[in-house]
């Protein structure tokens, strides 16, 4: 299920990376949820790769993010959703991996792989964290790391449609981080497979919906009202405990940030990544950061 606002201009390559896996029509639904866009015409797009494989549906109105991808659950119609961007892509084997990953682990609520940061051009950055050397099931050590910071992307996750519907689908209060929020309770549900090796790629560029948030701070604003929100409806104790572990971690983040948005002359974008960091925690490590901002602004 591939959400879509204005960017038609990714999307070629989004829908060519899935038809080049395709397994057919009777194993794969393969659909474009339009959010009403306004600056180009993702359709189009649609007919021209999709020649009639890809469905294309058109929201009446824009709806927001969140309820696009809640959509894209109420109108899926396979056992496992994967809900692609449609400005990411997926590499070869992605979806031959996940099905020999369910069928091992017919028990796992969501497969999960690592992904590959790339640039508005395609080229990689950087790849995401591993969580695993082999493949296999995660167990509580990873529940913990997910607990304090966000470990997966759209991209990577394919999920149990029954755990979607059963959790409720994304939380519309938590714009930023509604999947970080839906990884950590599809993880609580029901254990995650996952796959190290990278097969899929999550874009970064200027116009994605992240990086307008970042300029206001609501990134970080959101990141706290997740991990008090998740951390307040867990049961277990040992996830609970490590709440003031991810609100430090969530403002030593904003605090880089800080430093990134201020080297590019975006004084603003700074200062407002500087005031919700303070805002999740006041540790030693985050105050510490806090005097080293202020003694290279003085410097320079």
């Amino acid at each position: 299920m591939i959400p879509v606002y204005n960017c038609a201009a990714y999307l070629r390559e989004t829908l060519q990376s899935v038809l080049e896996q395709d397994p057919g029509l009777d194993q794969m639904q393969i659909e474009v949820i339009d959010n009403c866009s306004t600056t180009d015409d993702p359709e189009a797009v649609v007919r021209e790769v999709g020649q009639g494989r890809i469905r294309f549906h058109r929201q009446p109105r824009n709806v927001g993010a969140i309820e696009n991808f809640n959509t894209c659950i109420r109108r899926s119609r396979g056992r496992w959703v994967h809900i692609l961007h449609g400005d990411d892509t997926v590499r070869p084997a992605l979806y031959a991996r996940a099905r020999q990953g369910i069928e091992t682990h017919p028990e796992a609520s969501a497969v999960a792989c690592r992904i590959i940061n790339v640039d508005h051009e395609g080229h990689w950055i950087d790849l995401g964290p591993a969580e695993a050397r082999r493949p296999g099931l995660l167990g509580e050590e990873f529940l913990a790391r997910l607990f304090r910071e966000q470990r997966f992307q759209f991209a990577g996750m394919i999920v149990r449609r029954a755990a979607y519907e059963k959790l409720g689908g994304f939380r519309p209060e938590l714009v930023h981080c509604t999947d970080w929020d839906m990884w950590k309770r599809v993880a609580v549900a029901g254990p995650i497979y996952y796959e190290p090796e990278p097969l899929a790629c999550f874009r970064q560029h200027a116009g994605a919906d992240t990086s307008r948030l970042m300029r206001t701070g609501a990134n970080v604003a959101d990141e706290r009202r997740s991990i008090q929100l998740s951390h307040s409806q867990v049961l277990q104790e040992n996830l609970r405990r490590v709440r003031p572990e991810a609100l430090k971690a969530a403002a030593i983040r904003a605090m880089r940030r800080s430093r990134y948005y201020w080297e590019k002359g975006d004084r603003s974008a700074a200062l407002h990544q500087i005031h919700e960091a303070i805002r999740c925690s006041r540790s030693p490590a985050v105050l510490a950061r806090l005097g080293y901002f202020f003694v290279r602004m003085v410097i320079r």
